[in-house]
């Protein structure tokens, strides 16, 4: 493993559900977006003065007059692909709400935010928007397929029909996910082709102008990792960014398949960097590396995150997230002083309008717990990928229970009775036993904390049916606290990292 300063440099930089990263540089500073999809707030902010240790400033989109996602969104639309920028003084963030929206630009002089309300950029059609400025400071939007357009990115006014500037691979589907970028005497245009599954990769060409005509890199893809049997696989969607010491790096996406035969991801896809070098005026990139190489300049570690959220602050920390919305009349910890307060508006996770507050999965060994007061309510812990993908552990007055949904089935795996009054909810992600080609990517393990503290498993699952694999989709697991019936209180929340 490399090290420096006694830290450990790993891939990936930002683990868990944080896919399509799009990245830029301001002085000594890097700021970082993900996609976010049907999650409210929506688009999480990074900042990193070493390209290695992240940590999470805030949400661009966290007021209603920025995302409205409607209930019936069904999971994996809503928010896709952004492009970060920093131009003339100010961050620049382009995105598509698949959910209704289209194609819209927001502004700010703080990437920490607040961010602008949403400017419509109703002439630029499609998904995965970026944006160029060019010697003249024309403004020009690349989207998938690869077209582009001129516009305004104040008024989001556009100038004639986009055209198409490239078609990509020849053969390779699904060109999309385009950067453009001014570099030496060319513009580079970089996008993801192969699909974002086994076969995506990045591709780049480059041309004498924004608009081309763009020559492909006589060695495309330049990043891809299908066909092999490494252990980061889906790599592609990326974004170059230069250090001050004028090294090349990459930010991308990808998962870590765990398991037998067909190899399952289960914490979505993540943001992963990787070094590159420059021959003959093209980049070179090669494998993501499990561990990283070592830079040239000082590492300056994140604050290390708390594993325990007592909900004493006034608002919810960023990490914080709930499908579609997060209304203050459903969730609140000013209602006792604490706690954090759900209020259940559905019957289950079955349903989109569920209440329900968890954060991105982000180890492939770890433990979570809270401590619940159900009153007269229903409520608890659940590990969730979408309506018809989840497993929890619910709690009523006097009773505890173990509930999974795959698909079309739903089932009570195990329950028990426990004392009325709070009760502390517990679940362990662990490796599944070796069984061959049929081994799963972990087991899911659910129980109750006993009075000396330790914990009393109630129930297993196989963790393939939490998977992307099984459940479709381009998100990942999420874990959390949620109310089914009545109003719910949750004292505090652990989550406890025990490995990579």
């Amino acid at each position: 493993m490399s090290e420096h300063q006694g830290i450990a440099l790993r891939n990936p930089v930002i683990p868990g559900f944080h896919p399509d990263p799009s990245v830029c540089r301001v002085g000594d500073d890097y700021y970082l977006v993900c996609s976010s999809f049907e999650y409210f707030p929506g688009i999480p902010v990074f900042h990193s003065r070493d390209l290695v240790h992240w940590t999470q400033l805030g949400n661009a989109l966290d007021r209603p007059s920025q995302l409205r996602l409607p209930r019936e969104l069904l999971s994996s639309a809503g928010i896709y692909a952004p492009t970060l920028r920093h131009h003339d003084g100010r961050f620049w963030l382009v995105v598509t709400n698949v959910a209704g929206g289209g194609n819209m630009l927001f502004t700010a002089t703080d990437a920490a935010g607040p961010w602008s309300d949403p400017i419509p950029l109703p002439g630029v059609p499609g998904i995965d928007p970026d944006l160029a400025w060019d010697e003249d400071g024309t403004c020009w939007c690349t989207i998938a397929g690869v077209r582009q357009a001129r516009i305004d990115p104040v008024t989001g006014e556009t100038f004639g029909e986009p055209r198409r500037i490239w078609s990509g691979t020849p053969g390779a589907k699904a060109p999309e996910a385009p950067h453009l970028y001014r570099i030496g005497d060319h513009w580079y245009l970089l996008i993801a082709e192969g699909g974002t599954e086994r076969g995506h990769g990045v591709a780049i060409a480059r041309g004498p102008s924004p608009s081309g005509p763009f020559e492909p890199c006589p060695h495309n893809p330049v990043v891809t990792h299908r066909g092999t049997e490494h252990p980061i696989q889906n790599t592609g969607h990326a974004d170059l960014v230069q250090a001050p010491d004028g090294s090349w790096w990459m930010v991308l996406l990808g998962v870590r398949p765990r398991g037998g035969t067909p190899g399952w991801h289960v914490l979505g896809r993540e943001t992963f960097l990787v070094p590159v070098e420059w021959a003959d005026g093209w980049p070179v990139v090669g494998e993501v590396p499990s561990e990283l190489p070592t830079p040239s300049w000082p590492l300056v570690p994140a604050p290390v995150e708390p594993v325990r959220d007592d909900f004493e602050l006034g608002e919810l920390r960023p990490q914080w997230i709930s499908p579609r919305d997060r209304s203050p009349d459903h969730c609140t910890t000013k209602d006792r002083s604490g706690w954090l307060t759900l209020r259940a508006r559905g019957a289950s996770l079955d349903e989109p309008d569920a209440v329900f507050v968890g954060r991105r999965q982000q180890h492939l060994t770890c433990e979570a717990r809270t401590r619940v007061d159900t009153g007269q309510g229903r409520g608890g812990l659940a590990v969730r990928l979408d309506e018809e993908h989840h497993y929890e552990i619910e709690a009523t007055e006097g009773e505890v229970q173990v509930l999974a949904r795959a698909g079309t089935l739903r089932t009570v795996l195990a329950s028990r009775t426990v004392p009325s009054g709070p009760v502390v909810l517990g679940v362990r992600f662990s490796p599944a036993p070796d069984l061959g080609p049929r081994t799963g990517p972990d087991i899911v393990a659910f129980g109750v904390e006993e009075p000396d503290g330790s914990f009393a498993e109630l129930g297993s699952l196989d963790g393939r049916y939490l998977s992307t694999e099984v459940a479709g989709g381009f998100t990942g697991r999420v874990i959390g606290m949620y109310a089914a019936a009545g109003t719910v209180h949750f004292d505090w929340f652990d989550y406890t990292p025990q490995g990579s």
